[in-house]
């Protein structure tokens, strides 16, 4: 691994790895306590339209992923809280547009659009400096919020009904909470690509899950599975010459099943 830092986008693709994982570990834990990939999987999809307003403005592509993603957490909350819309229908409906949407821009842009690929598959090894620095800024964003909030975010994710009656605006917790795992799904596009940003987002918290006792706990694991995992799949996919993407999900995907099986064994001899 050090023979391969000496260049710089290694070490721009090294950075973007744990800068992305701060925001996995803090905002995968909420996601999988709360059972809400698919709403996740939803916005990251609808994020795709962004990239192609990005690339129709001729401005970099994760300026337009932001207001995509936000409007779809926005959206997709407001559709099944207020509106009472079955949540697997908002979500269907806010994928194929934002894919529509992304597709016909695409389609309008003059040109080729060069790295559509890495934005659908992720190719960490392509992040330039301009993206660490966004990617850092929204890392704090998250970090900030996150951290004003955390026991409120505690009280809707264990027991919702709970914190409704104790007075908590859940509706608007829900919306703030669905808007950060929106920044979080712009920094992963980078990384694994729109269509891996939900399998990097649930994998290392749901690992995590199995051996942590306190919520923050399973976000500390989190960040630091995640780390490892990019780490990972980043050198073996310099190694074998393969998708870096597609190898660190790969590479999570064998820890996850190898936890579960230990951990279901664990519980057979417990018994």
């Amino acid at each position: 691994m050090p023979d391969i830092l000496h260049f710089e986008f290694m070490r721009n693709a090294l950075a973007a790895a744990i800068l992305s994982s701060i925001a996995c570990g803090i905002i995968g834990s909420y996601v999988v306590v709360r059972r809400i990939g698919s709403i996740s999987g939803g916005i990251a999809h609808t994020a795709f339209g962004g990239i192609g307003l990005g690339y129709y403005l001729g401005v970099n592509p994760l300026l337009g992923v932001i207001p995509f993603s936000l409007l779809a957490a926005i959206g997709i909350g407001l559709l099944t809280r207020k509106a009472k819309v079955a949540e697997d229908t908002a979500i269907g409906a806010f994928w194929a547009t934002g894919m529509a949407v992304g597709v016909i821009l695409i389609g309008m842009t003059p040109g080729y659009a060069p790295n559509l690929f890495s934005y659908l598959f992720g190719n960490i090894l392509t992040v330039p400096s301009s993206d660490l620095l966004l990617i850092l800024l929204l890392d704090l964003v998250i970090g900030a919020v996150a951290w004003l909030f955390s026991n409120e975010f505690l009280a809707v994710s264990f027991d919702e009904e709970y914190a409704r009656v104790s007075g908590l605006r859940t509706v608007a917790l829900d919306l703030l909470m669905l808007c950060l795992i929106a920044l979080t799904v712009v920094i992963m596009v980078r990384v694994v690509g729109i269509v891996l940003v939900i399998a990097l987002l649930t994998i290392p918290a749901a690992v995590a899950k199995l051996f942590s006792r306190t919520l923050h706990g399973m976000m500390a694991l989190a960040a630091v599975l995640s780390v490892l995992f990019n780490v990972a799949g980043l050198w073996l996919s310099w190694v074998f010459d393969v998708a870096s993407g597609a190898t660190v999900i790969l590479v999570a995907a064998l820890v996850f099943l190898a936890s579960g099986a230990a951990a279901a064994l664990a519980g057979r001899r417990g018994r």
